[in-house]
């Protein structure tokens, strides 16, 4: 069977018995299904299955699915990002993840993919474990692969405008000042990094249940940094804070570009009641029928609540105050905008996933080995 099309990597485990009431390893025979088209630009070479594990819990069957994949471009155009949606159960949240990469692949190249999910399913259920789906590939040139089920074509090629920007800025510092200006540069961009105090959010859909909404809410009106040349402003904007949550977020926001808008993104900086600032991430603010057009007002609403976090951190979150400056805006049109380079150093996000590759490389392997991966692009 062609490894273009539904090329089987792993058997059915058998779970049946009693005797499956304990943690497993996946038989590598039948149990990960990769469903990759006939025309796809990327194809399976080999899959590493040993760490994946299998365990009943009553009626239900978790899966930790750990997969070492090497892939191939089939393709002649050169890959800049590939996402994989993994389903173990179509029809439940717990049963579908995703795995997003940038990456640098040309024609014939061989390359590694990671997968590290974990899923449910009912126990007993017939058919693969796991199945493997392609939900796109982003070219060089910014053309896409694939059926975009999980809006991957707009999140990649917003990753890769901003690794374009970042890397353009290092190799300006490198040309304009040499070799002492680019490593004056990556000591800041670190020292910025490391200074940052981050958390998590994460948005969970209509009422929440967690012992945070025992915590008297109240309205709090957002703050909002300008980032310059942005094409959408938010105006002003409500929610109810309570705890570590911020419940149904409402933003006006203004259309100033000439084009319509239909994806508008929010960077958010969290100040808690003792006045300590973290970094968090973004939260997309807009429906999939978001339509704004050019020149108009419009209303952002979430049914839903936002919950922030510290990592590995037991100590409860108590927000004092939300400050938030959007980040990304995808015109009608499929093109996006991302923050200017000078934009994006105040920017809650930064630095972007790129730079932290890039810096981390510094810190690691020094400057010559920098030098040589931004000569590369």
């Amino acid at each position: 069977m062609s490894t273009r099309n539904s090329f089987i990597i792993v058997a059915a485990l058998a779970l049946t018995t009693p005797a499956w009431a304990q943690e497993r390893q996946f038989d590598p025979n039948g149990s990960v299904k990769f469903n990759l088209p006939a025309d796809s630009p990327v194809t399976l070479i080999s899959c590493d299955v040993n760490e994946s594990r299998a365990t009943v819990r009553g009626g239900a069957l978790t899966l930790d699915v750990h997969l070492d994949l090497s892939l191939k471009n089939a393709g002649s155009r050169r890959l800049r990002g590939i996402t994989l949606l993994i389903v173990s159960q179509e029809s439940l949240p717990v049963g579908r993840a995703s795995v997003s990469r940038l990456v640098d692949v040309g024609r014939d190249e061989i390359f590694p993919l990671r997968v590290d999910v974990r899923l449910m399913r009912p126990a007993g259920t017939p058919g693969p474990l796991v199945q493997v789906n392609l939900d796109g590939v982003l070219f060089e040139d910014l053309n896409f692969y694939g059926p975009n089920r999980l809006n991957s074509k707009r999140t990649m090629t917003f990753w890769e405008m901003e690794a374009r920007r970042d890397r353009a800025y290092l190799k300006h510092m490198l040309a304009e000042r040499g070799s002492a200006g680019l490593q004056e540069a990556v000591i800041e961009s670190l020292k910025r990094q490391d200074d940052m105090q981050r958390l998590d959010v994460r948005m969970v859909r209509g009422r929440t249940t967690t012992a945070s909404t025992n915590v008297p809410g109240r309205m709090e009106k957002f703050t909002f940094l300008n980032m310059p040349e942005a094409p959408v402003k938010a105006v002003q904007g409500w929610a109810e804070i309570s705890g570590d949550e911020v419940r149904s977020p409402r933003i006006e926001v203004k259309n100033l570009s000439n084009k319509p808008v239909r994806y508008v993104e929010i960077a958010w900086m969290v100040k808690d009641t003792s006045g300590q600032q973290y970094m968090a991430g973004s939260v997309p603010l807009s429906d999939a029928d978001l339509y704004l057009p050019a020149g108009q007002m419009g209303e952002l609403v979430q049914d839903a609540a936002l919950r922030f976090y510290k990592p590995k951190s037991t100590s409860a979150l108590s927000i004092g105050q939300l400050v938030g400056v959007v980040n990304q805006v995808e015109y009608s049109d499929g093109k996006v905008w991302i923050p200017k380079r000078e934009g994006a150093s105040a920017s809650p996000l930064s630095p972007s996933p790129e730079e932290q590759r890039l810096t981390d490389l510094y810190r690691i392997h020094g400057l010559s080995a920098l030098v040589v991966e931004l000569n590369k692009f």
